[in-house]
Parts: C-alpha cells; sequence; structure tokens
C-alpha cells in the first residue's frame, strides 16, 4: 500500500512539475516592452517610439504598419534590429514620431501580432511645447494682415472678349446699314431739290441726249412731256401726271378763270400744243420735224418759268407748315431708324435665347441671366484638396474651412477627431470628418468596423435632429471609390429649417459614406435642397471625387 503510495505520489509529482514548466513556457512565449526617448518636446521636434520584442526564433512578428500613432504623425519607420540567442529573437523595432501643434497628446496602444496572437504596448503621454523666444535677442515683428488667396484662373476673359467682339460687330453692322448717313447718289441729290430747279435739270439732261441725232423723236417727246407734267404735278395740280391731255387742260383753265394762277390763255395753249403733239407722236406714230421738236423744248422752258411767276408767294404760315413737314420727316426717319434697331436687337436676343434654350433648356437660360447661386456653384473653379489624416482626397466647390471639434481625451481610450466643411445657406452643407479611436485589442467585445459605422451614421441622424431636421428617411448601399476603397452609403430624403425659429421647413436629400478601419472612421455628409438640378450635379460630382488611400497603397 505504501509502495503503491509512494509510486502514486511519484507521479502525480511529476506531472505537477511537467504542467510547471508548460505554464512558464506559456507564460514566456513572448515579452512586449515599450518606450519613447522624451515625454516634451518642442513643436515639430522628432521623439523616438522603440518597440522591443524578445520571442522564439519560430514565431512570426508583425510590427504596427502606417499611420497608427494618430494624433502624433509618424514621419520614419526604421528597420527592425535583430538579435539571436540560443533559440530566441530579440526585436527592436523604432518609429520617428512628431506633432506640430502644442499640446497633451496620447501616444495609443500599438498592436503587435507575435506568432498568430495578438499583444499591445502601453499607452504614454506626450507634451509638445510652443518654441519660447528669447525677446532680447529675437527681433519682434507685427503679424502681417491676412491676404486673400487668388482662385485659380479661368478663361472667363476669353468669353468675354468673344461677346464684346460679337456685340461690336452687330452694332457696327447696325450703325452701317441704318445710322450712317450715308453720302447721297446723284438721283437723291436730284430727288432734294426744288421742282422748279428739277424741272431746269431735266432739261438740261435731255439736251445731253442722243435722241435727236439718231432720230428718236418718240423717246424725246415721253421725256419732254414727263417733265412738263411732273412740274405741274408737283406745284399745280396733283394729278397731272394720271390724267389725260384734255383733262390736264381743262384743270388749268379752271385754275386760271379761278384766279389760283396767273397763267395766260396763250400759255395754256402752247402747252396744250406741246402735249397733244406728243401724243400724236406716241401714239400715232407721228414724226415732227427736228427742228420743231427743239422749238417745243424751248416753249416747255419758257411755259415752266412762266408757271412758276403765275404761283403766288407761299405764306409764312406756308412756309412754317413746310419746315413743321421737315421736322416731322426727319423725326419719323429717326424713329424708323430706332425701331429697325430694336428689332434688329430683339431678333438677335429671341435667337440667342431660342439657340441655347434649344441645346440647354429655358430654364438654364433663365437661371443664367438671374446668376442662380447653385448654377454659380456648380459651374465656380473646384477646389481638390486632402482632408484629416489619414488624408481623404474630395473635390468641392469651396475650399472646406476647418471645424473646432472637442473631443474629451482619456489615457484609457483617446479619441480624435476633426471636421472640415462649407454651407451655401439654406440650399447646400458639406462636411468631411475623420474620427480615431484607440481600442485595446485584448480587450473582450470589441465593436466590429460594422458596428462602428452604424454608430456613426446615428450620431449623423442625432446631429442632424438636434439642428432641426425631421422625416429623415435612410436608405444603405454599397460604396466603391474610384480607386477601390469600400464603404457604406446612406442616402434618402429629409426635411431642414431654413430659419432661426424652425417654423419654415424645406423638402431636402442626404448623402452620406462612412468609412470605417479598426480605429479610423471617416465620413463625408452632405444634405441639400430637393428638386435643384444644380445641387444634384454638384453632389454627383462630389461624390464622385471621394478617394481614400486603400490598404494596398
Amino acid at each position: 500500500m505504501k509502495k503503491q503510495y509512494l509510486k502514486y505520489n511519484k507521479v502525480n509529482t511529476k506531472g505537477f512539475w511537467s504542467l510547471i514548466f508548460f505554464l512558464f513556457s506559456f507564460l514566456s512565449f513572448a515579452q512586449v516592452t515599450s518606450s519613447i526617448d522624451s515625454t516634451s518636446i518642442k513643436i515639430g521636434e522628432q521623439i523616438t517610439y522603440k518597440i522591443e520584442v524578445e520571442t522564439d526564433t519560430t514565431n512570426a512578428v508583425i510590427f504596427p504598419e502606417g499611420q497608427t500613432f494618430m494624433p502624433l504623425e509618424m514621419i520614419e519607420s526604421y528597420q527592425p534590429d535583430t538579435t539571436k540567442y540560443d533559440a530566441k529573437y530579440k526585436l527592436i523595432k523604432k518609429y520617428g514620431l512628431t506633432q506640430f501643434d502644442s499640446g497633451k497628446y496620447v501616444v495609443p496602444k500599438q498592436k503587435i501580432i507575435i506568432g498568430g496572437k495578438t499583444f499591445a504596448t502601453d499607452s504614454m503621454l506626450v507634451e509638445v511645447n510652443d518654441i519660447v523666444v528669447d525677446t532680447t535677442k529675437q527681433k519682434l515683428y507685427d503679424v502681417k494682415p491676412m491676404i486673400d488667396v487668388k482662385k485659380p484662373s479661368s478663361n472667363w476673359w476669353l468669353w468675354l472678349l468673344l461677346t464684346i467682339a460679337l456685340v461690336a460687330t452687330i452694332g457696327l453692322l447696325v450703325y452701317w446699314f441704318v445710322w450712317r448717313k450715308r453720302p447721297l447718289t446723284e438721283e437723291e441729290k436730284i430727288a432734294q431739290l426744288p421742282p422748279y430747279d428739277r424741272a431746269k435739270l431735266a432739261l438740261k439732261q435731255l439736251d445731253e441726249t442722243k435722241y435727236l441725232e439718231r432720230a428718236e423723236i418718240k423717246e424725246y417727246y415721253s421725256e419732254l412731256t414727263f417733265i412738263i407734267r411732273k412740274y405741274l404735278d408737283e406745284k399745280v395740280y396733283d394729278k397731272a401726271l394720271e390724267s389725260t391731255t384734255d383733262q390736264l387742260i381743262d384743270r388749268l383753265n379752271i385754275l386760271q378763270e379761278g384766279n389760283q394762277i396767273e397763267l395766260s390763255k396763250d400759255d395754256i395753249k402752247n402747252i396744250e400744243a406741246i402735249l397733244k403733239r406728243a401724243d400724236l407722236v406716241k401714239f400715232a406714230k407721228s414724226a415732227p420735224d427736228i427742228e420743231l421738236a427743239k422749238l417745243d423744248r424751248q416753249t416747255v422752258d419758257t411755259e415752266i418759268d412762266q408757271v412758276k411767276d403765275a404761283l403766288p408767294e407761299p405764306s409764312e404760315e406756308e412756309l412754317l407748315k413746310n419746315e413743321e413737314y421737315q421736322k416731322l420727316k426727319a423725326k419719323k426717319e429717326k424713329q424708323k431708324k430706332i425701331w429697325i434697331t430694336a428689332a434688329i436687337a430683339f431678333v438677335l436676343l429671341i435667337g440667342t435665347v431660342g439657340l441655347f434654350s434649344y441645346k440647354y433648356g429655358i430654364n438654364y437660360v433663365i437661371d443664367t441671366v438671374t446668376g442662380k447661386d447653385t448654377k454659380q456653384l456648380l459651374e465656380g473653379n473646384w477646389i481638390t484638396s486632402q482632408y484629416g489624416f489619414p488624408p481623404m482626397t474630395i473635390s468641392t466647390p469651396e475650399v472646406l474651412k476647418r471645424e473646432d471639434v472637442e473631443v474629451e481625451q482619456s489615457i484609457a481610450r483617446p479619441i480624435t477627431k476633426t471636421a472640415f466643411s462649407y454651407v451655401l445657406e439654406n440650399q447646400f452643407y458639406v462636411t468631411v470628418s475623420t474620427t480615431t479611436i484607440e481600442v485595446n485589442p485584448q480587450a473582450e467585445n470589441k465593436p466590429s468596423a460594422e458596428q462602428n459605422i452604424q454608430k456613426a451614421i446615428e450620431d449623423n441622424f442625432k446631429a442632424l435632429e438636434d439642428n432641426g431636421a425631421r422625416n429623415i428617411l435612410p436608405v444603405n448601399d454599397k460604396f466603391v471609390t474610384p480607386n477601390g476603397v469600400e464603404g457604406l452609403k446612406t442616402s434618402g430624403t429629409l426635411e431642414f429649417p431654413v430659419d432661426e425659429a424652425k417654423e419654415k421647413y424645406v423638402s431636402g436629400q442626404f448623402e452620406l459614406l462612412s468609412f470605417a478601419s479598426e480605429n479610423v472612421m471617416q465620413q463625408v455628409m452632405i444634405y441639400y435642397l430637393k428638386d435643384d438640378v444644380y445641387l444634384d450635379q454638384v453632389v454627383e460630382r462630389v461624390l464622385a471625387s471621394v478617394e481614400l488611400k486603400s490598404k494596398e497603397e
């Protein structure tokens, strides 16, 4: 019995020590320590963060990579130093860290994977101090005033020059064909002469023709009688040109008998003789002697003088009426030119509006003329920039301005958040935010990336409701950036207030992009007026420009 007990005790003791050695080997599976060379630095100064790992040679060791030290920035990752002794490795990995804003910052816990198991370093507090300037040695200068940053140049000046050239060309054509005082032609100069001078000139021009030399008697008498009839039509009887010879002579006799013209019977007979001879030449093919034709020409010349002398001198009232008539005529001529110019301008305007309306739509033309702000937002000079860290690249109509975000710091669970936004009052709002949350890798029930996204979405909706939004109806969908980074797109409709009293609401839409890793949440939140074609294009362009660094990058 005693032997059996001793034997059992011996076996049990052996098993106990085996268990002890097993547990000891497990606990000593790996050893991880971390340190920094300084806990207080100046702005921009570098500190060295060191991780020491001691483990078996059979275990693979994976150190942290990328910007896992936020809010501090990693500026360099050094190659690990490896020392081997017996069956173990001792690895030392160093990182160069810095910060460009003063304050107290927490270096978050870093995750190291050794042989498939995860270990975490301790978090550390670092103070970043302003650079002290010795004013006794360093001269001080006044703060320089703020300056406006010029937007990138555009081709607006080219369009302006083309518009000016087009308007100038049209204006020149209108001036040349409508308003220009053109030099009078010979016919126009003759038409402006008084009837008597015009008749005398016509007789002189008749003398210069070759009608008589070529025995063209009919043409000669046609010209001659037209001269006398035209003069009588303008000064005596306004139907002289369309009257027959008998009708015209009867009218002259009536005027003479009524003492309306001081024309003798002989003068009327002379005019009658010439007109009837001309009728015979034109209609009966009579051919009077050339000398007789010349004599008739002299008679017409004389009778024109007689008619002129027989007419009474125009009274002052008639002269005044004539002056008013000339003024009225000039006024009508000017009004005619104005109407022609206005008609040309109207036709060009309607044509231009019609052309652009056909190509772009009437609403586009109206919005261009009225200068609608959402249209200007779409067609302005867009800015492509990076925001937050890790950086998110995005194109927006204006530069996003940094917002002050208050985040409670904790060494056990440090949180860093940055936000940048732009607002077109009551119409368009966009913000880009980055939140870094350090989570203990060994903690139980760690929230997943999906849970972090859902929590962030709920926080965004709560913020909208706090600002007065209501009737928020979201729908989730997958979203992939142009460079292949996957995220979640939450879109839908809402109503948001447009006054401080929150009494007037407008219908709107929203787009929320969410990207999450183990400890970083990046979001783009946009809400805007519904049924605005320009804002729809603005949002589409913004979403298409979002890019983040992929894991491969």
